[in-house]
């Protein structure tokens, strides 16, 4: 039973019998009754004032004493001026603690074939370097999306756009061939994208000698940059590469396996996955095929040096340029490709794509283009904004000097879970394997967390050492809480236990209750917002409650039986709760800690 839901019918039916009027249910606004007035739930009566002809206390008196007479989950009410607080029956809280209790994914709607299908982009690797940091929190927020949604009541598709052509790429091939001696992964013991990513660094300090050198020499640093060899080479590699050259394709081809098994590794550390992934060497020729025919269907225009533009003036905008004067493509072309070929690989209701905040002008403009050509969620197509994260010291040891590496960031949360774990006494009486297994579950549970409790449109500061606490709005904190309710259901040692209805709840309880049941408002509400920090935030206020009614009130040692049935049952559907939600932000809850 849904106690809201309930009241609200019961409010429209009072509204028809007092004042002859029929209300639509989004006129009945109910919250929770503010701390220091009695009651559970209140009802703003403003709406209803002019169809009562009353003032609104006593519009509000007259709706509180039919809500009363005509509803078992309302007891008793107070009316604050516009405002009518109502208490609920503590059967009605018995009975919704029993739904809670009868539903193992409570919270989540149903998904099912006639369900809408959202597809969400995210990660958008190159091909010339390892993850980053930055690339953490794109592809947890994108995973975490991706469950809310589903928890939602949609179909989700997860895909990944793979930069795996362009200058850069050959960058590191062209550094690989000059200076690798036959290097492998195998050979190396290094993963793939890291090797990969070392060449790309060493081409980058050659080429700034040459840069260098070539000033020194009287040229001007911007023709420099041009004329420097290495960068000439890099362009002629480029050239016979989109001309199908059989060995630059092979070396292309074999570079990029050792750079695919290397990503596999990380996203699976990370915990993160796709349904589909894309390659931008298979969708920038179809892009520029999808513009051409926009050109000809006049929604483009070419200019006298046969660059094809579209003009947005109408639209607020600038003119933005699709295909350049030698008839290359732009990362704007590529996305209308691999837009095309989406669509015609899944019936998309809803695209969202994960980006980072400095690509808010480019998807505004995407969004114009795929209206114009006829994608028809186009217009509505979801750019999931976030904004910049660091860490405290500006930058980690890592490979590149400048750059956070996935990799090695996870590894150093995972080794301090381990070793503040081992100082907190947390590992006493368990075997290696375990601890290294709740070291991992913790040390990734601290990092998901404290990005994701953050606001995604918000710049932010990622401080491990923080993330780790077993204190305060941290995963751990979270974490160590679900450990100790399954402790105690352990301890039990009892069957399920079963609720009795008419047992009487004390206002702590009730509070507990109450809180859980707003977790589907809560998912329903992240949903709409795009917001895994709303999810975060709420599972810390949920734990936060919990833990101080377990320091007020004891469970196993009960003052009567009927009690310690009662917060046995409490407690088992806290965990779930905690449970359910830390898996819409991929977080692993361990069973002790």
């Amino acid at each position: 039973m849904n106690i809201e839901n309930t009241i609200v019918s019961n409010v429209r039916a009072a509204i028809k019998e007092l004042y002859g009027q029929d209300v639509s249910e989004n006129m009945i606004q109910l919250q929770k009754t503010r701390s220091e007035f009695e009651g559970h739930l209140t009802l703003v009566v403003f709406p209803f004032v002019k169809m009562a002809r009353k003032a609104p206390e006593a519009a509000a008196q007259e709706i509180g004493q039919y809500l009363v007479d005509h509803c078992e989950a309302v007891s008793a009410f107070n009316a604050v001026k516009g405002f009518l607080n109502l208490v609920v029956s503590p059967k009605a809280w018995s009975q919704l603690l029993a739904d809670i209790d009868a539903n193992p994914t409570f919270g989540y709607k149903s998904v099912d074939e006639s369900s809408s299908l959202v597809m969400i982009e995210y990660s958008s690797p190159n091909t010339n370097k390892p993850l980053h940091l930055g690339h953490v929190r794109n592809n947890l927020l994108g995973w975490s999306l991706a469950q809310i949604m589903e928890a939602n009541g949609n179909r989700v598709v997860k895909t990944n756009i793979v930069n795996d052509r362009g200058i850069h790429i050959c960058k590191s091939m062209l550094a690989w061939q000059k200076w690798g001696n036959g290097e492998t992964p195998e050979s190396s013991g290094k993963k793939g994208d890291h090797l990969i990513g070392d060449y790309y660094v060493a081409f980058d300090k050659h080429y700034r000698e040459e840069v260098k050198a070539l000033v020194a020499e009287g040229m001007d640093e911007e023709q420099a940059k041009q004329e420097a060899p290495l960068i000439k080479e890099a362009h002629d590699m480029l050239v016979r590469w989109e001309q199908g050259d059989k060995e630059v394709r092979q070396l292309w081809e074999t570079m990029n396996s050792w750079v695919y098994a290397g990503f596999d590794e990380t996203y699976k550390m990370m915990g993160v996955s796709f349904d589909k992934i894309y390659y931008e060497s298979q969708t920038y020729l179809k892009g520029k095929a999808k513009v051409e025919e926009g050109l000809e269907k006049g929604l483009f225009f070419r200019k006298d040096d046969g660059s094809v533009w579209a003009d947005l003036t109408n639209e607020g905008l600038d003119q933005k340029l699709l295909l350049r004067s030698d008839g290359t493509s732009v990362y704007m072309t590529q996305d209308i490709g691999t837009a095309e070929m989406r669509f015609k690989d899944y019936p998309i209701d809803k695209m969202i794509y994960v980006v980072g905040n400095e690509q808010n002008y480019h998807f505004q403009v995407l969004s114009i283009l795929l209206d114009r050509l006829g994608f028809k969620w186009g217009k509505e197509l979801v750019h999931f904004s976030y904004g910049m994260v660091e860490l405290p010291n500006g930058k980690m040891k890592s490979r590149e000097g400048t750059v956070v590496d996935a990799d090695d960031l996870m590894q150093l949360m995972i080794d301090d879970a381990y070793q503040t774990s081992m100082e907190l006494g947390k590992f006493n009486d368990m075997t290696e394997e375990e601890r290294r297994d709740i070291a991992r579950i913790v040390g990734l549970g601290a990092l998901k967390y404290f990005i994701l409790k953050v606001d995604a449109r918000k710049n932010m500061l990622f401080n491990p050492e923080e993330s780790i606490d077993f204190n305060g709005n941290t995963g751990p904190f979270i974490q160590y809480t679900y450990a100790r309710i399954r402790s105690i259901l352990r301890k039990a040692q009892e069957t399920p236990t079963t609720l009795n209805a008419s047992v009487m709840l004390n206002d702590k309880e009730i509070e507990l209750i109450q809180k859980m049941n707003e977790f589907a408002g809560v998912v329903e509400q992240a949903g709409k917002d795009y917001s895994p920090s709303g999810i975060a935030n709420y599972t810390y206020e949920l734990t936060k409650q919990f833990n101080q009614f377990y320091h007020d009130y004891s469970i196993l040692n009960a003052e009567s039986e009927e009690a310690k049935q009662v917060r046995l049952v409490l407690a088992r559907n806290v965990a779930k709760v905690i449970r359910l939600a830390m898996a819409l932000l991929g977080i692993e809850v361990p069973e002790r800690m």
